[in-house]
């Protein structure tokens, strides 16, 4: 479900603060940085690994060329090919490096609104 809009919250980070919806989401994801990433990742349980931030700039890429989130199917597609696999592969992968899930971790991390909807690919 989809945090309320009034509810926010402020993280405060050492190189400056920002606002996040009541999950934890950003609410600007211009506002993205490294460091957020990597003290969400930590919150979540995840060191982050190349790996990790192939998937961030493609997703990061992707919402700044098209204006809206990746779909998971868009990023298990990019696996894929990263990965010379197929997309069984490309989702195992994606399970290894987000064990929670797409929605719940990988768009987290990479600064993206929560969505309203998704699709596990």
């Amino acid at each position: 479900m989809r945090s309320l809009p009034e509810k926010m919250q402020v993280l405060s980070l050492p190189g400056g603060k920002v606002e996040c919806d009541a999950a934890g989401y950003l609410t600007d994801p211009l506002r993205w940085s490294v460091e957020f990433a990597e003290h969400v990742a930590r919150e979540q349980g995840i060191t982050l690994t190349p790996d990790h931030f192939a998937v961030i700039a493609f997703m990061r890429a992707y919402n700044e060329e098209h204006g809206i989130m990746a779909d998971a199917r868009f990023v298990l597609k990019f696996l894929a090919e990263r990965q010379d696999t197929d997309k069984k592969g490309a989702r195992d992968m994606m399970f290894r490096l987000f064990p929670y899930g797409y929605v719940s971790q990988a768009c987290k991390i990479a600064g993206m609104k929560q969505p309203r909807a998704w699709s596990t690919g």
